[in-house]
């Protein structure tokens, strides 16, 4: 099992990524994750005593102004190189905002477009809600729209555990459905079921050991990449990594 964390909770102070870098190593994590919004103006060659493993981004594709989602991929474009010069091995890639008049074929033809771009980063698609710098949810939110993309671009995933049930249907039959794609789990968790609100791993309400367990008999050995937002502190980042790795010994 390989473990990584995405600092969400470290987004809103922002420290230097090197303290962030130092945190992940005595959390005995095999590397880290990073929002490309933490990689604006950095310098990443410093990386070298663990991988940066995935970069979170936030493409706007589903936007209603065609000459803006030409700008989103030059955005996205930038954003897949970037990643690369850091040495991340995937990009986290996103439908868009759920703008009225939204078209899925829109999505579908930016995916197949970025992805015969990604040669030196593998794009992973995930099940998404709502990041803050967005005025509306993800336009894949609804569960049908996620599976359409994923099943007609048949994209790489990034198995949010908490997203699904924050929309209101159960994630394990979703991520049984999309299994054979699945190359990295958001380990994510949600107090409740219906509404995004972070809390400390383990805690709330996804079923994060029923989706380790299944990918566990399914022989997954991709990266497990936690995704902490409870804003509880380092507590929150010991809690979740000691939970994650007793789950995936218990499954």
């Amino acid at each position: 099992m390989k473990l990584s964390c995405l600092p969400v909770s470290l987004f809103r102070e922002n420290p230097p990524l090197e303290d962030w870098a130092r945190l992940a190593k005595e959390l005995g994590l095999d590397g880290f994750d990073l929002s490309i919004l933490q990689l604006r103006n950095r310098d990443p060659k410093f990386f070298h005593e663990l991988p940066v493993v995935m970069v979170t981004t936030y493409p706007d594709f589903s936007h209603p102004d065609a000459g803006q989602r030409v700008r989103e991929m030059e955005k996205f474009r930038a954003d897949m190189t970037l990643a690369a010069q850091a040495g991340a091995k995937y990009v986290r890639i996103t439908a868009g905002q759920a703008h009225p008049g939204g078209d899925v074929r829109w999505v579908v033809d930016a995916f197949r477009q970025a992805m015969d771009f990604a040669t030196d980063v593998t794009l992973v698609f995930e099940n998404h809600s709502k990041p803050g710098v967005w005025q509306y949810p993800d336009f894949s939110h609804p569960t049908d729209i996620f599976l359409k993309i994923a099943k007609e671009t048949g994209i790489a995933i990034n198995f949010d555990t908490a997203n699904t049930l924050v929309y209101g249907d159960d994630p394990l039959p979703v991520l049984e459905q999309v299994a054979d794609q699945v190359v990295t789990v958001h380990i994510a968790d949600t107090a409740r079921r219906g509404k995004l609100e972070p809390v400390v791993i383990g805690t709330g309400a996804a079923p994060i050991r029923e989706c380790l367990s299944f990918l566990k008999r399914r022989g997954f050995a991709g990266w497990l990449c936690i995704e902490e937002a409870s804003r509880t502190g380092r507590s929150g980042f010991v809690g979740a990594v000691d939970f994650v790795r007793e789950a995936w010994r218990q499954g």
